[in-house]
């Protein structure tokens, strides 16, 4: 099962960030296999974190929510909240199998939150910016509530275009960037 797991920064805890980076790093290390994509939402400067993003194929709901809830920063309060969802890998692979790789162009994370009838369920005709692409279920997997994307984009307007308008209750865009430890 993949699930889609944002982790929020709370205000002033870009220090601890800093201080965790290790800690965080060999805790994301033990789900290397299990992970189809990864890295920090940014501030408009393209440099302060403000969130980290992982979409990892899990077992069932229980090992994702611990997943996220042991994770060194989420235990030590870097993060003010977290959205955790099913998700479904539409594309059908991880973002290392992205063409245009992890530094080319400008890159968002697209969480459109679900408002009525499932929307954007199929793959857009024009993939050659997606990274990753996918709707948020509910845990059995039978409710749609949103879709979530990770996309490389001239501009966050043409990244929010992405998602079909006014089928949403709210669309966030985030500047977002390819993850992992240094090498």
């Amino acid at each position: 099962m993949e699930f889609f797991c944002y982790h929020r920064d709370r205000p002033a805890s870009l220090p601890l960030r800093y201080e965790l980076i290790e800690e965080h790093w060999s805790y994301m290390d033990q789900y290397a296999k299990e992970m189809i994509a990864r890295g920090p939402t940014l501030a408009d400067d393209g440099d302060t974190p403000t969130g980290s993003v992982h979409i990892v194929d899990l077992p069932d709901p229980a090992a994702a929510r611990a997943f996220a809830c042991d994770e060194p920063n989420y235990q030590a309060g870097v993060y003010r909240d977290v959205l955790l969802r099913r998700w479904r890998n539409t594309l059908g692979r991880t973002m290392w199998d992205f063409p245009g790789g992890g530094t080319d162009g400008n890159r968002y994370l697209v969480i459109g939150l679900g408002a009525g009838q499932a929307a954007d369920l199929a793959v857009p005709r024009d993939q050659s910016g997606l990274i990753a692409y996918g709707p948020l279920l509910s845990d059995d997997g039978t409710a749609w509530l949103g879709t979530a994307a990770l996309v490389r984009a001239p501009d966050p307007s043409t990244a929010r275009a992405l998602l079909t308008p006014g089928r949403y209750a709210d669309i966030e865009v985030h500047n977002w960037q390819f993850g992992g430890r240094p090498s």
